[in-house]
């Protein structure tokens, strides 16, 4: 049965890439009215709002500046009303693998303010609206399993899923329900040509032997943001393929 998002206004960012149109999609499907932000691919973004059934906006944004997050967030509200599906879904763009002796500040503290304090932000002046509404963050099952060169990512990954708790307690009150999905290997094209090793090792370890379906994090987001989710706050959604649950020793 699909989920109804009716006229509900829903800003997504990092919406030109990775899972972005696939949450986009979905949203728009559910008959929500969406707000697209992206950085530097214009052209992304507007081909996927062309593509959506309801009404869409489309925002340019870095959320590696703090100035840009609170313009985008106005911006959304001048261009469609009302936020009440929040999906923060940008990450820093350099995901890169680097031993945590050889790290950085400037690649700590990037990734920190795109992952977390942009978020945390676009929440705040979520909140501020006072009115009900939802928020997904877009965690990644290593908030809580490290891997080896991604201290940083990992770290900031943590922080949000904390964040995340932190936010459905103090915004609870105002109904404002926030919670969490943090998938593991998502399937993308190319990614079994390009890193076979790592494919293979993770259908060899997660239970149902596959990987993540982006589809399924988007309907995980519309589950969420939707009425059918009206007592779910807080939580942090594994979508993993049951990569979990295997025994680490």
């Amino acid at each position: 049965m699909q989920l109804s998002l009716s006229g509900k206004n829903a800003l997504v960012t990092g919406a030109s890439s990775g899972l972005g149109p696939f949450i986009v999609k979905a949203l728009d499907a559910s008959g929500a009215n969406v707000v697209l932000q992206y950085h530097g691919n214009q052209a992304g973004a507007e081909t996927i709002a062309s593509d959506c059934a309801n009404k869409t906006a489309v925002l340019q944004a870095d959320m590696g500046d703090a100035n840009s997050v609170d313009k985008l967030f106005a911006d959304a509200i001048a261009v469609m009303g009302e936020i009440i599906i929040l999906v923060n879904c940008a990450a820093a763009e350099s995901q890169n693998v680097e031993d945590l002796a050889n790290l950085s500040n400037d690649q700590w503290a990037n990734t920190q303010q795109a992952n977390v304090q942009a978020p945390m932000k676009l929440i705040q002046h979520f909140a501020a609206q006072g009115n009900a509404g939802s928020v997904i963050n877009v965690s990644s099952i290593e908030g809580s399993r490290p891997a080896f060169g991604h201290a940083h990512y990992s770290t900031s990954k943590a922080g949000l899923e904390m964040l995340t708790q932190a936010a459905a307690l103090e915004f609870g009150p105002l109904g404002i329900r926030v919670n969490a999905v943090a998938p593991g290997l998502i399937h993308r094209d190319g990614i079994e040509e390009g890193w076979p090793e790592g494919v293979g090792a993770w259908k060899a370890a997660a239970p149902l032997g596959r990987l993540v379906d982006p589809e399924d994090i988007a309907s995980s987001v519309v589950f969420l943001a939707s009425d059918n989710a009206s007592s779910i706050s807080g939580t942090v959604l594994t979508i993993d393929c049951g990569l979990s649950v295997r025994p680490g020793w």
